[in-house]
């Protein structure tokens, strides 16, 4: 006998099955919809994510030239010791206010033209070349984002001393500088001129540089207050050092080269200065990232990303279209930005002063101070960012306001004063047998006796007020002197008084502490 239940419950579940069927294709369609969405979206963290990384990997990597790994930075100077889309009115969205791109030099786009075609691979799709007040530089062309790769360059288009013609290159054995082989390298191109391959490069170097290698003497007396003259001239002995060790040469490639003057060799090697790059393969000049300027304030460099066998660029900051694009050079003050690029930066927080004390001759304790200073002597070291410290050459840097520590101020000069200021053979015996008892390092703590330590400091402070006085007379003189109105000559006035207003502000807050420290003795005497 049926079940009448059952003959009630079985249409009323076949009338269901439409319904149901329905629902579940809406909630496959949904479910498809979300994992592609959760696809996407995964997708696109995974990128960033993955640009992230590698702009913070790549920001760490600044710190130090790494030789052995993946990436390295690209560093400048040398010394001290740096298809392509062109914008047409047709490509211009309506949006885009064409004022942001009038800097933006059609012509100078060529060059990216031919380049991409030398390099075989796209170099940028997010800069172009543009004109500034310090000449070429690079503007963002499209919007850029923090991470952003904004270019690439292949090793293979880069200039290096193995570029030279094989009958050239045989002729210079070890004893030539990579320097002094780019710079003949940059000679040969520009004489071979349009049959050079690198033509459209070489057109584009500048012809006048400000470097201060290219000052004349009169010039120069500008800045002589500052470590930079010294620099200067010997800078200038090694450039015409190195034209002397290739000048023999000449006469083996007078064929292919016609003879060199020491003007137009001190050109090219400054070129090479200026413009190339010290990384793991050495010396190289690297075209087109050459046309970016240099800001004490970005965390940008060139990298060389050996796996790939390129050179690259990451943004560390968003760019709006039509900004210029910066990066560092390197923690550079102005002394060797001028000494190597030829330019200053206003108000630059790696300004530094050199300054040079030595023990008089006059000194009673002359022959035992000397010997003290040698025996405990420490290794010259070689920032290669800046000047090489010799002898007593001290590197001072900004002290802050509030310093307690007199931060910027080299606790060797600080220990050369308290050795220069001794007055008795038992005094300096006392600084010696202090540094034996201790980590061997001579006068570094301070002195027991606080009238002592108060001399030592004060002589410090005499000689830095000595040369403030000599940076504000120059200064003053820079300001009111009459000018030569041609071009040169105003512009290097005004780099050599930025140049000296920086190093003042470094003088001066030295100046502060040091008669604050002495001011602090005297009050707890």
């Amino acid at each position: 006998m049926a079940n009448p239940q059952s003959e009630f419950i079985r249409p009323w579940f076949l009338e269901l099955v439409p319904l149901l069927v329905v629902l579940l294709i809406i909630v496959h369609v949904l479910a498809l919809k979300i994992l592609i969405a959760r696809s996407m979206l995964l997708g696109f963290i995974r990128y960033s994510c993955d640009q992230g990384l590698k702009y913070i990997v790549e920001m760490i990597l600044h710190s130090a030239v790494l030789t052995n790994s993946c990436f390295a930075q690209a560093r400048r100077p040398i010394f001290s010791f740096y298809a392509r889309r062109c914008f047409t009115s047709a490509e211009l969205s309506a949006s885009v206010n064409p004022s942001k791109l009038s800097h933006i030099d059609g012509d100078s786009n060529d060059f990216l033209s031919w380049f991409e075609h030398k390099a075989g691979t796209k170099i940028s799709s997010a800069l172009a070349i543009g004109k500034s007040s310090h000449g070429r530089t690079l503007y963002a062309a499209e919007d850029i984002q923090t991470g952003d790769c904004i270019l690439k360059i292949p090793f293979t288009v880069q200039l290096s001393p193995d570029n030279l013609p094989p009958q050239i290159n045989s002729l210079l054995g070890d004893e030539f500088s990579s320097v002094a082989k780019l710079a003949l390298l940059i000679l040969h191109e520009k004489w071979l001129g349009k049959n050079s391959e690198w033509a459209p490069y070489i057109s584009c170097l500048p012809r006048d540089l400000h470097n201060t290698a290219f000052w004349s003497d009169e010039e120069l007396e500008m800045i002589r207050p500052s470590a930079l003259y010294r620099e200067t001239f010997r800078q200038k002995a090694e450039i015409e050092n190195d034209f002397s060790a290739v000048k023999f040469v000449f006469h083996n490639i007078s064929y292919q080269i016609p003879n060199i003057t020491p003007r137009e060799f001190a050109h090219a090697y400054g070129l090479v200065a200026s413009r190339a790059w010290v990384g793991s393969r050495g010396v190289s000049m690297i075209p087109f990232a050459d046309f970016l300027n240099h800001d004490c304030n970005s965390e940008s460099y060139v990298l060389s990303d050996e796996s790939q066998r390129h050179s690259e660029v990451i943004a560390d900051r968003d760019f709006a279209l039509g900004d210029e694009v910066l990066i560092k050079y390197g923690n550079f003050s102005n002394a060797s930005l001028l000494l190597d690029f030829g330019f200053t930066v206003c108000g630059n927080k790696y300004d530094q002063v050199q300054i040079e004390l030595t023990v008089p001759q006059s000194d009673e304790l002359y022959e035992q101070k000397l010997e003290l200073l040698e025996r405990y002597q420490t290794p010259n070291i070689k920032d290669i960012n800046e000047f090489t410290s010799l002898g007593n050459s001290f590197t001072f840097r900004k002290v802050k306001n509030g310093s307690r520590k007199g931060k910027g101020i080299p606790q060797s000069v600080r220990a050369f004063s308290r050795i220069l200021t001794c007055n008795s053979q038992e005094e300096l015996n006392e600084l010696a047998l202090e540094a034996e008892e201790n980590d061997g390092r001579l006068a570094r703590c301070p002195l027991k006796d606080k009238n002592r330590e108060i001399a030592a400091h004060r002589y410090l402070f005499t000689e830095i007020s000595r040369l403030i006085e000599e940076y504000d007379k120059r200064i003053e003189f820079l300001a009111y002197a009459p000018l030569c109105t041609c071009g040169k000559s105003v512009t290097r006035r005004r780099l050599a008084r930025e140049l000296l207003s920086g190093e003042l502000c470094v003088l001066k807050s030295a100046a502060v502490w040091l008669e604050n420290y002495c001011l602090g003795l005297s009050m707890n005497r």
